[in-house]
């Protein structure tokens, strides 16, 4: 059995994987049913804690270059810049800066975060949302993005970016039912 430190709100050591254990009290010698899972424990998800962000502006490492990033958030009509190493992502830096940037899965799957390049370079190598055309043609995903030049973009609307992305496949119009009738009237009119 591993013990797992105290949480920060309790004091209560607690094993896993089991849950519940014989505790003797102290004052007494009857054993007690005793849980070793703290209650006020909370769980944070991965997906909301930016990982390797100092949380402060200009604390990064000397050694580390950093970029000045322009961000003109279309929708809501306003201007962020900031500074960002070039070993940090730049949603999360702009969001330890306290700037909000629109994002959804922080995973670089879908097209919330993206963006346009309109000057500067950035990498991406973990960018699934858009393809390798789309990059080519200057969009980008702030949240698995790292910059490597001072930088300025714009945010996009995200479904234009997946429209951009997945349209071609979506061009015969929308989905039918499988209701047998509609299916062969759709499938002749496809025909002609």
């Amino acid at each position: 059995m591993d013990l797992l430190p105290p949480c920060s709100s309790c004091n209560s050591l607690y094993r896993k994987p089991a849950l519940h254990r014989l505790f003797t009290s102290p004052l007494s010698n009857t054993p007690k049913l005793r849980s070793f899972k703290c209650r006020s424990r909370t769980v944070s998800s991965e997906l909301q804690t930016p990982v390797g962000v100092t949380g402060k502006t200009d604390s990064y490492s000397p050694s580390i270059p950093t970029h000045k990033v322009k961000v003109h958030d279309r929708q809501r009509g306003v201007v962020h810049e900031f500074t960002v190493p070039e070993d940090q992502y730049i949603l999360h830096t702009a969001e330890s800066q306290n700037i909000s940037l629109p994002f959804a899965c922080r995973h670089g799957c879908c097209t919330s975060c993206a963006v346009r390049i309109k000057s500067g370079q950035l990498i991406q190598p973990e960018a699934l949302g858009i393809s390798a055309e789309l990059k080519s043609k200057g969009y980008a995903l702030l949240c698995v993005g790292f910059a490597t030049s001072d930088l300025e973009v714009e945010t996009q609307d995200e479904d234009e970016v997946y429209w951009l992305q997945f349209g071609r496949y979506f061009a015969r119009g929308p989905i039918v039912s499988c209701d047998s009738e509609k299916l062969l009237k759709y499938t002749t009119l496809l025909q002609k």
